[in-house]
């Protein structure tokens, strides 16, 4: 299984990005997804997660209501809308895959494929 984030990248406070993370080597309509994110020196944060259902969705507080996650089983990608991005948001942005449930979890220790990683930077 191979995961590949993109679309991080530097934005003003109040801005916008959206990341993608296009899976390959498993079955994606049956994966459950999740992006995660690290700032320097912390630890790494659920951000959101989507299970095998496009209306199955969780959100940490910290970015319910300014993210978005959804997925296209088509394109075998799942999404990260970032709306109203604040400096605090700045962290490597990883996403996940997990084979075993079909709902998400915050847990990291529930997903069992990593991708490389995207940073996102956003300026006061």
């Amino acid at each position: 299984v191979q995961l590949q984030a993109s679309g991080g990248g530097l934005v003003q406070a109040g801005g916008s990005l959206r990341l993608s993370c296009a899976a390959s080597g498993r079955s994606f309509s049956r994966s459950t997804m999740g992006w995660f994110r690290q700032a320097p020196g912390k630890e790494r944060d659920f951000v959101a997660g989507i299970g095998w259902s496009r209306t199955s969705t969780y959100y940490e507080n910290f970015v319910k209501g300014r993210f978005t996650i959804t997925r296209d089983d088509a394109k075998n990608t799942v999404y990260l809308q970032m709306n109203s991005l604040k400096p605090e948001d700045t962290a490597v942005y990883y996403c996940a895959l997990d084979v075993r449930s079909r709902l998400p979890t915050a847990a990291a220790a529930g997903y069992d494929y990593w991708g490389q990683g995207t940073q996102v930077t956003v300026s006061s």
